[in-house]
């Protein structure tokens, strides 16, 4: 017999359907993804961590979760939403379900509401918070809830997925028969700043012929002085990029000693260090079919993006250019220092299951750091 769960948002409405997953209650902001494929990397995405995923593509499971097309060490998402939920899948990878997998982790899912008023409502209004519940049988109390859940500008988001310890990441590509390829690169150093990494991410560097090394964000520049790596590559991550300091301090410290990267919140963070604004966007950019265009070249790329804040392009200072643009709201997607090796990236150009338009901007990261121009 199916379960009920209850959706309740901050502004007084709610939707009844079933529950899935972890049975209980979990609050967040929340937010929608436009991606036909990929759940499993979504929810996975530490990115992800504080929000409510709501998935606009209505068939999520249908091929189940398999033990490679992970961007973390588990479910990153505070809870679910999908408009049809399959407890059953096709696919030979396969080890579980969907179900299952967000029971191991203690997610919280909701299915058969009507997601497209569900978005609809989040685009008009713009991101909310909500409360999904399986133990509470009053929606009120828990529009009461939703009310009170703290802004995730006001969270501490960054010090939840970031690492705690330095480690090596010597995993590339990914084979069929051999699994992801274990790689001895030498150098160049890449020191990856972890505010929320998501494993393919050090996967390409790894293939492009870095050796990487990650570290947490706490002790970055300790850790930095003592590996002096040929380049600073600074993550994804979750939550507001202005409460990310000890980022910021990091890029002002090296933007003349070192190349450096940045990609999503890294972005942001490197926005910020070189004397730019950021701001919130009204719902967010998440999905897998976002047209960016490269001012450089006119080169149009489609790209995968997951971010809630982007970077003022009248705020930047003259030594700092626009690389690229969103085509759907001309908001920035990418920055580069005129004279310093310094570029980022708003979107996600190692993006699993794809698109891969972007794999090039890797290359080019890996061709600084061993003192290319």
């Amino acid at each position: 017999m199916r379960k009920h769960a209850i959706l309740a948002l901050e502004d007084g409405s709610y939707f009844i359907g079933y529950s899935f997953g972890a049975s209980g209650e979990t609050q967040g902001e929340l937010i929608f993804n436009t991606s036909m494929t990929g759940y499993q990397e979504i929810l996975t995405d530490p990115s992800y961590k504080g929000q409510i995923v709501v998935m606009t593509y209505t068939q999520i499971g249908n091929y189940g979760i398999t033990e490679e097309d992970i961007e973390s060490k588990g479910i990153q998402v505070n809870g679910f939403v999908v408009k049809e939920a399959f407890f059953k899948y096709s696919n030979w990878r396969a080890k579980k379900s969907l179900d299952e997998y967000l029971k191991e982790y203690g997610v919280v899912g909701i299915y058969g509401i009507d997601t497209r008023a569900l978005v609809k409502k989040i685009r008009e209004k713009g991101t909310m918070k909500g409360v999904i519940s399986t133990i509470e049988e009053d929606p009120a109390k828990l529009v009461e809830k939703a009310k009170r859940i703290p802004d995730i500008s006001h969270q501490n988001l960054v010090d939840k997925v970031s690492t705690r310890e330095v480690y090596h990441w010597d995993e590339g590509d990914y084979d069929l028969i051999k699994g992801f390829l274990k790689r001895n690169n030498d150098k160049p150093v890449i020191a990856v700043i972890d505010f929320g990494v998501k494993f393919n991410i050090l996967r390409r560097l790894v293939s492009e012929g870095a050796r990487v090394v990650v570290i947490p964000p706490k002790d970055a520049e300790r850790i930095l002085e003592d590996i002096n790596p040929d380049a600073i590559f600074l993550s994804n991550g979750p939550g507001d990029p202005q409460r990310v300091i000890e980022g910021i301090r990091l890029v002002r410290k090296y933007k003349e000693k070192k190349p450096i990267m940045g990609i999503c919140l890294g972005c942001q963070i490197i926005g910020l260090a070189l004397g730019g604004k950021t701001y919130k966007l009204k719902f967010g950019h998440h999905g897998a079919n976002h047209p960016v265009k490269d001012l450089r070249t006119g080169k149009i790329e489609i790209t995968a993006q997951n971010h809630n804040f982007a970077i003022d392009p009248e705020s930047l200072p003259q030594d700092v250019e626009i690389t690229h643009v969103n085509l759907l709201d001309n908001t920035v997607e990418g920055i580069r220092h005129k004279e310093l090796p310094i570029f980022a990236l708003q979107y996600h150009p190692e993006n699993s299951p794809g698109p891969h338009d972007s794999y090039y901007l890797f290359k080019e990261f890996v061709k600084l750091a061993k003192g290319g121009k």
